[in-house]
């Protein structure tokens, strides 16, 4: 009888996920692949360690340590936080409705989401003005309510979020439909309310995607400018972000300008790495 265990001449097959071995070639991979590769990677590289060697080192800490500075650096991190946060309060519904629902008009609705992807975010900055500006279409409604937006801390935070949304609900969607939806039937088909298939079962099932969003949603909420300075203006510690603080030293302290970028990067690098290991440790 023919056994139905592979033997040692057979292919092993590898379950997904684990790590190949060194000295492994890669499977299928064209060797003119890797020119392309290179050049790519010095077109990102490059600029970066060109910048770095025009940082004035022996000056670099009192640069970053000035007063507006570090109120910059501050709000930045405060805006992108709380932006990411509603990103993801309302990226995982919509990303969720995109991949499980079915309904007329569902492909134009994923369009329209995608839309902050491709406009200049100038354009998305005037957008949200003229809907939550002093004039706009929600915003005249909301001044007479005592309620104003546009040139406060909120409008960097909905400027952020404007922009950033739409990298959570990508990544997320296209997790979601990789994963399917057999392991929510069977959790359903054992009494489980759909909040808790959501919770129990499918955001665990598609958590790198959800990591992944995540991080790209904070890193661009924290590298927006466009939509900033058009909606929220540029306020030291009310309105004005990191970015806007490079600008703006760009015309009067390079040095600093530059330094400041130097240190965007490297919160940026951080919170990358930071993310990648906790994903392998899990």
């Amino acid at each position: 009888m023919t056994s139905l265990v592979p033997g040692p001449h057979r292919a092993s097959h590898r379950p997904s996920g684990t790590v190949r071995p060194a000295g492994e070639p890669a499977v299928g991979l064209p060797r003119w692949a890797f020119v392309p590769a290179a050049v790519g990677g010095l077109l990102v590289l490059l600029p970066l360690v060109a910048m770095g060697s025009r940082v004035d080192w022996s000056s670099f800490a009192s640069l970053i340590t000035s007063e507006s500075s570090l109120a910059a650096l501050g709000l930045s991190l405060r805006t992108a936080a709380t932006s990411t946060l509603l990103c993801l309060v309302l990226g995982i519904p919509m990303a969720l409705v995109l991949a499980r629902a079915r309904f007329a008009g569902l492909d134009l609705l994923r369009s329209l989401v995608l839309v902050p992807l491709v406009l200049p975010p100038v354009v998305g900055g005037i957008a949200l003005l003229y809907t939550f500006g002093r004039r706009g279409l929600l915003g005249s409604s909301m001044e007479v309510l005592g309620v104003q937006i546009a040139f406060s801390t909120t409008a960097v935070v909905l400027a952020q979020t404007f922009v950033a949304l739409p990298f959570l609900v990508i990544s997320l969607e296209g997790s979601l439909r990789t994963a399917g939806t057999r392991y929510d039937v069977v959790a359903a088909s054992l009494g489980a309310r759909p909040t808790t298939v959501l919770r129990r079962v499918t955001l665990p099932l598609v958590w790198p995607g959800l990591a992944s969003g995540t991080v790209l949603s904070f890193a661009r909420a924290l590298g927006e400018f466009g939509a900033t300075i058009t909606f929220a203006g540029s306020l030291q510690g009310v309105t004005r972000t990191l970015p806007l603080e490079i600008y703006l030293q760009r015309e009067t302290d390079p040095d600093a300008a530059v330094a400041l970028s130097f240190l965007l990067v490297l919160v940026a690098v951080l919170v990358i790495a930071s993310t990648r290991t906790h994903r392998r440790v899990r």
